[in-house]
């Protein structure tokens, strides 16, 4: 039985959107549905355990007031790792040392379930799972989105002489001629255990993966992605059951 790691983080200081983890949407806190969703994984793979990581006692408070089962909320994110600089991977593994210490085991796996990002389904963190099982070199999976834009197509950047060129260089009449790009959605990663060996922490792009979601899917970083996440999930407007 692998021992697995479910982080969820959610920093108290949110500028775009005040409060936005435990805003509510269709009628529960945003951060509930990130933990139902990892309750259910828990229950298909007992060595699981879910850890949130947060600076805030009001989220700690919201979080213990749905009274989830199994979700630990004893870790508290240090001050240093809680400002806008903070990197996402520094927090992950800083919740996995401390957990590992305090259990005394260590993670197969470590799977970031994103607050912000939560349209994922139970079905797409197995599939993406077992992915990343099968492969021998990759360390580590992460969501994405088909692109709307293409570099080799139709986005640019101003070279040194200050004129507009292709961001990447290739001989496409149209966009869907071009590679395939991807927007990362933020809503999920996996991590095989060797991705923090030695205390380290490698490049997101080290030997990854990637599960194109193959439903909407988008984080919430300003006001009006969340007035349209309301919209789409309290008018069932979304292509896919969505865990509530």
């Amino acid at each position: 039985m692998d021992n697995i790691l479910i982080t969820v983080c959610a920093r108290g200081g949110s500028k775009g959107i005040p409060d936005k983890n435990i805003k509510e949407i269709g009628g529960e806190p945003l951060i509930y549905y990130t933990l139902r969703l990892a309750k259910e994984f828990k229950k298909k793979h007992p060595g699981t355990l879910i850890y949130l990581s947060t600076d805030s006692n009001k989220i700690k408070e919201v979080v213990e007031t749905l009274n989830i089962s199994g979700v630990n909320t004893n870790y508290t994110r240090p001050q240093k790792l809680a400002d806008d600089s903070s990197g996402k991977l520094e927090v992950i593994n800083d919740l996995k040392n401390y957990v590992e210490a305090e259990k005394k085991i260590q993670f197969d796996y470590i799977m970031d379930m994103d607050v912000t990002s939560p349209l994922r389904t139970l079905r797409d963190l197995e599939i993406a799972f077992e992915k990343l099982i099968k492969s021998n070199e990759a360390l580590n999976i992460f969501s994405v989105s088909p692109a709307a834009r293409n570099p080799y197509f139709n986005m640019v950047e101003v070279n040194d002489q200050g004129f507009a060129v292709l961001c990447k260089q290739g001989d496409f009449l149209t966009r869907q001629s071009a590679p395939a790009v991807y927007d990362m959605n933020a809503s999920f990663y996996i991590f095989k255990e060797k991705y923090f060996e030695n205390g380290t922490i490698a490049g997101l792009m080290e030997k990854a993966l990637i599960y194109e979601v193959p439903h909407v899917c988008f984080d919430l970083d300003h006001p009006i992605d969340f007035d349209f996440m309301t919209f789409m999930i309290e008018n069932n407007k979304l292509n896919f059951e969505f865990l509530k």
